[in-house]
């Protein structure tokens, strides 16, 4: 029965895509535009503390997490949304990643889910198979068992619906197309260079290590030579 159901959805995306999708945008979550600053999106949220760098080189990536206001530490009524994780490439946001209370979800379908969220971005095209999150790898948002379960699409965002493995939830990650993947290759390129040097970061630390040891040795033998009695 779901099978038919998802089917018949996605015969009805492909036949509607090209007419509906035109007049949506995929590129904005809850005023979070894909592709705006880092500076815009600390003065919309009011946050503060600075974004945490995930790597410096080859290229700037950086996170931020934003949750909605609570009240007395809980969410307010109808508030579905946990925490929002965002990611910028060199300044500009390239991914949302969206997780919701376990709660706000439980019982929810798929279905269910697409409906929500289709009246804002529009049909939503549904695998005929649940396939692997390939966001996995890289970013260690999900982990290989998460399965896509839909999904939304122009040439320049896409937004998947993401059931995670250890959880009865979902997520939803959207991002750029350009900047997503300008940040997954630096991403990998960084992993690499840091698995490169990283003998070398090990050496240095010993030798650091050793020349702190040295000197605190040093300091407490000129202290004892001048004060110890035998």
């Amino acid at each position: 029965m779901r099978g038919a159901l998802i089917l018949a959805m996605s015969i009805a995306w492909a036949v509607n895509s090209s007419s509906v999708i035109a007049g949506q945008d995929l590129s904005s979550y809850r005023g979070f535009q894909l592709g705006m600053s880092l500076d815009a999106v600390a003065t919309q949220t009011g946050i503060v503390s600075e974004a945490r760098v995930v790597h410096q080189r080859p290229e700037l990536i950086q996170e931020l997490t934003w949750e909605p206001p609570r009240s007395l530490g809980s969410p307010p009524p109808g508030e579905s949304v946990r925490k929002v994780l965002l990611s910028f490439y060199n300044g500009q946001l390239s991914r949302i990643v969206v997780s919701y209370q376990w709660d706000r979800t439980e019982g929810l379908t798929v279905e269910d889910m697409v409906e929500a969220l289709s009246v804002t971005y529009g049909p939503a095209m549904l695998p005929a198979t649940e396939i692997a999150s390939p966001l996995s790898r890289v970013y260690r948002v999900y982990t290989e068992s998460d399965r896509i379960v839909a999904h939304w699409g122009d040439p320049q965002h896409a937004i998947n619906l993401v059931r995670p493995s250890y959880a009865s939830t979902f997520g939803l990650v959207m991002f750029s197309e350009r900047l997503d993947a300008l940040a997954r290759a630096a991403s990998v390129e960084a992993i690499r260079l840091d698995e490169q040097e990283a003998p070398g970061r090990a050496i240095e630390r010993q030798r650091k290590q050793k020349d702190e040891d040295h000197a605190r040795q040093e300091k407490a033998r000129t202290g004892n030579k001048a004060t110890f009695q035998p």
